[in-house]
């Protein structure tokens, strides 16, 4: 069984930079007059990152080849697409953890008891900050549906990003109460992500420009077939669910390089689109992460 502290910090490299993110996301799609909004998004945007800093530092030498390998925390445009959203959006971005990051290196999985009683104390600061963030999110998303509110943020990548902080809190919560997190079945596991792969799909394509006809005909493509999917696993068991598994491994390969490009292509300025660089490579990351559990399960099979 992996080591308390390893789970921990591996869960929190990719969680806590995607809540950081959603924090940014939210600060920069506020209007002027809604200054409190603001304000709040940037205090948690800042607090994200310094919970990051630290598991960064509390990581080296200590977490799995195959989350480092993965391109779930930090990508090759990771640190370019945070440069040029910091210089879009005014908002201070700390490219410092990203080069941290890009620079850790494994370990044999087993930590000192000295680590584990800080990696606890992180994970009760970042259960913390988490109640905060989704009980935030949640009185946007109502202010929103109430028309109390604008944002430049669809009400759906709200829901969208509420969800995705409630999965974390449930896989934290888990960890404190019994000291690591049980494999979810297959199905629970396809179920929630292909959801979250299928709203990307729809948010690329009401935020890119008209004008990129082929690009927002290949993302409504990508919605459909996660759609399907979504259909498919619902009428499966854990026991059927092997070969819809290869499957949609197969379609998320296809799905992370479409998001790769593009982000490549917002970032060099070749896409015409209201999409965030940050935003583009925050959604190429989770689908590298969706990628190394689909990757993980297919090696299971076998």
């Amino acid at each position: 069984m992996k080591d308390y502290a390893v789970i921990s910090l591996e869960l929190h490299l990719f969680f806590i930079r995607i809540m950081k993110e959603h924090s940014l996301f939210l600060e920069a799609g506020f209007q002027i007059k809604d200054s409190a909004c603001i304000k709040k998004a940037g205090w948690f945007r800042e607090q994200f990152e310094a919970v990051l800093e630290e598991v960064v530092q509390l990581s080296d030498g200590l977490v799995g080849c195959e989350v480092l390998k993965s391109q779930e925390m930090v990508t090759d445009f990771t640190r370019i697409s945070e440069k040029k959203t910091s210089q879009l959006t005014g908002i201070p971005i700390n490219t410092r953890i990203t080069v941290r990051e890009e620079k850790l290196t494994a370990g044999n999985g087993c930590s000192s008891r000295e680590t584990r009683i800080q990696v606890k104390r992180v994970n009760q600061k970042a259960l913390r900050l988490l109640n905060g963030l989704i009980e935030f999110k949640e009185e946007v998303l109502a202010d929103t549906e109430a028309c109390r509110l604008f944002t430049a943020n669809y009400p759906l990548l709200i829901k969208h990003i509420i969800r995705e902080a409630k999965l974390y809190r449930s896989f934290l919560l888990e960890l404190e109460r019994r000291g690591t997190i049980s494999a979810k079945s297959m199905r629970e596991t396809e179920l929630f992500w292909n959801q979250i792969m299928m709203e990307h799909a729809l948010f690329i394509r009401g935020l890119l420009d008209p004008s990129e006809e082929e690009l927002i005909a290949a993302a409504d493509g990508f919605a459909g077939d996660y759609k399907k999917l979504l259909c498919e696993a619902r009428n499966k068991n854990n026991r059927t669910m092997g070969e819809l598994t290869r499957k949609t491994l197969q379609e998320t390969e296809k799905y992370r390089d479409f998001k790769k490009s593009g982000t490549k292509g917002i970032n060099d300025c070749e896409i015409s689109s209201i999409i965030l660089p940050l935003l583009a490579d925050h959604v190429l990351r989770e689908a590298n992460h969706y990628l190394r559990i689909l990757e993980s399960t297919c090696e299971d099979d076998h």
